[in-house]
């Protein structure tokens, strides 16, 4: 309804001209994201028509709010740096159930940190650290973790991690990335443009950072500790071997309303039988 003066309502009317923006733009949920950016613009019209130009030019709706949601929680996510995907949700879960209170939980690859602070959040006394190669994702991370009580480290998977970790991670998270280098241009703009490469690339079959991961793993675990990663369909017969490979027993969660993809590396004790054979089935949800 109208004001007395014949305009719309101060809500309304900016709600209308920035859905039909993004509507035009060709953002499917329009409304949805209209009213996450008029709330993000506490300075009025000119902040909200500088939101709203960022998000049309294609830019990701978290980088233009400056978080995302995740698991349930608020997380900041600082322009630059990789959005956590609502499909990684399932790999939390896994972490969840394998988790017990008090459990140290290692975070490699953390970009924003997203992964390891909703695994503690709902993890009585457990001990988070949290490690990525890119100065931008350390940033935003510290932003996170510290509001657990982790801690954030720079450099290349294990290297900056304190050596007093060795034997004693409970569980292990890698969001390693996994596209093939020759599949990385056809990926969606907003992430191809707006998310570092090093966070998109995973090699020549997408599985060359993971290798490097699972290589040293065993050696960070504590016994019954395990590591969990995202893959895809196709690669998870190879990402299992890596696993293997690398003195773990390995198997496969799928989740198929997500189109998420699991890998579960354990490190049992030592002893006949210790292993599960490479062909454990996997688990489907």
């Amino acid at each position: 309804m109208g004001n007395e003066d014949g305009r719309v309502g101060d809500i309304e009317s900016p709600l209308r001209g920035v859905v039909s923006r993004l509507r035009a733009a060709g953002c499917v949920f329009a409304e949805e994201e209209a009213e996450l950016l008029l709330r993000a613009a506490s300075d009025g019209d000119v902040e909200l028509g500088a939101l709203v130009e960022r998000r049309v030019a294609g830019a990701p709706l978290e980088h233009v709010v400056g978080w995302a949601e995740f698991a349930g929680l608020r997380i900041a996510v600082d322009e630059g740096v990789f959005v956590p995907r609502r499909r990684t949700e399932f790999l939390v879960e896994q972490a969840v159930a394998a988790t017990r209170p008090g459990a140290v939980v290692v975070d490699l690859c953390c970009g924003s940190g997203a992964l390891g602070v909703a695994l503690v959040s709902v993890v009585e006394g457990a001990e988070l650290h949290a490690a990525d190669v890119d100065p931008a994702a350390v940033r935003c991370a510290r932003r996170n973790v510290t509001t657990v009580g982790g801690r954030v480290y720079q450099g290349d998977l294990y290297a900056p991690l304190p050596a007093g970790l060795r034997g004693r991670v409970d569980v292990l998270l890698a969001n390693v990335p996994y596209v093939p280098t020759e599949e990385v241009p056809l990926l969606p703009g907003e992430a191809r443009e707006h998310e570092p490469l090093v966070a998109l690339d995973g090699g020549a079959d997408g599985l060359d950072v993971l290798r490097r991961v699972t290589e040293e793993a065993a050696g960070w675990l504590a016994p019954g500790g395990c590591l969990l990663f995202e893959t895809s369909e196709r690669q998870a017969g190879a990402a299992r071997a890596a696993v293997a490979a690398g003195g773990l027993s390995a198997r496969v969660a799928e989740c198929e309303d997500r189109y998420a993809t699991v890998i579960i590396g354990s490190r049992v004790p030592a002893g006949p039988g210790a292993l599960t054979p490479p062909g454990t089935p996997a688990l489907r949800h």
